[in-house]
C-alpha cells in the first residue's frame, strides 16, 4: 500500500518490520514532509488581519509552496522504495548476469538519485524556514523551530542513504562528484536549520 493511505499505525509497524522496505528512504522523506507540514501550519497561522494584502500573498505564496514540498518529499519516498527494490533484485543475480551487468549503473543512479532529491529539497526547506523566523508568529515559533529541526535531520537522513549506495558506483569521478554535491547541500541545511533555531530563540527572549 503507497505511504500515502497509510494509518500512521500500519505505517510504524511495515517501517519497524523485518523487511528491507519501508526502511530509511521512508523515513527520510516522511521526517521532511513531517518538517514541511508543520512548517506550513506555523506560517497560515501567521496570515491575519494585521497583514497587509501583500503580506497576506507572500505567506500564502509560502504555504502552497510547502503543501507542495510535502507531496514532493512522499512522493520520493515511493520512488526511493521502487530504485532499492530494483537494485536489491539486480544484486541477487550472478554478476556476470547479462542484465545485471547492462542495467546495474542505471539502476544505482537511481537508487542514489531519490534520496539525493531528498537532500535537496530538505535543504531548500531548511532555507524556506529559517527566511520565515522572522516573520512568524511569535505563539508559533517553537513549531517553526521544530520544523527547521525536521529539515535538517530529513537532510542528513537523505544524505546517509546516498553514502550507503556510493560505493556501488563503477565511476570513481561520478562517486566523488556526489560527495561534494552532498556536502555542499549538508552544509546549507545545517545551517539553515541553525540560523532559524538562534532567530526563534532570539525572538522568544
Amino acid at each position: 500500500m503507497p505511504l500515502h493511505d497509510q494509518t500512521l499505525e500500519a505505517l510504524l509497524e511495515a517501517i519497524g518490520a523485518r523487511t528491507p522496505s519501508p526502511g530509511g528512504g521512508a523515513v527520510a522523506s516522511i521526517t521532511g514532509a513531517l518538517g514541511a507540514a508543520l512548517g506550513r501550519m506555523a506560517i497560515a497561522y501567521s496570515i491575519n488581519r494585521r497583514c497587509t494584502d501583500e503580506q497576506r500573498r507572500d505567506l500564502q505564496g509560502v504555504v502552497d509552496h510547502l503543501v507542495a514540498l510535502g507531496r514532493q518529499m512522499l512522493d520520493l519516498a515511493e520512488r526511493d522504495a521502487r530504485a532499492y527494490a530494483e537494485l536489491d533484485r539486480l544484486q541477487r543475480l550472478a554478476p556476470d548476469d547479462p542484465q545485471r551487468l547492462t542495467t546495474w549503473d542505471a539502476a544505482v543512479r537511481s537508487a542514489i538519485d531519490a534520496p539525493m532529491q531528498v537532500l535537496e529539497a530538505s535543504c531548500g526547506l531548511a532555507g524556506l524556514l529559517c527566511d520565515m523566523a522572522e516573520r512568524c508568529s511569535r505563539s508559533l515559533l517553537s513549531d517553526l523551530a521544530i520544523a527547521a529541526l525536521l529539515a535538517d535531520a530529513a537532510a542528513r537522513s537523505g544524505a546517509w542513504n546516498v553514502r550507503v549506495n556510493l560505493p556501488l558506483l563503477t565511476s570513481p569521478r561520478d562517486r566523488q562528484r556526489f560527495k561534494e554535491r552532498l556536502d555542499d547541500r549538508l552544509l546549507e541545511a545545517a545551517a539553515a536549520a541553525y540560523r532559524a533555531e538562534a532567530t526563534c530563540r532570539r525572538r522568544l527572549a
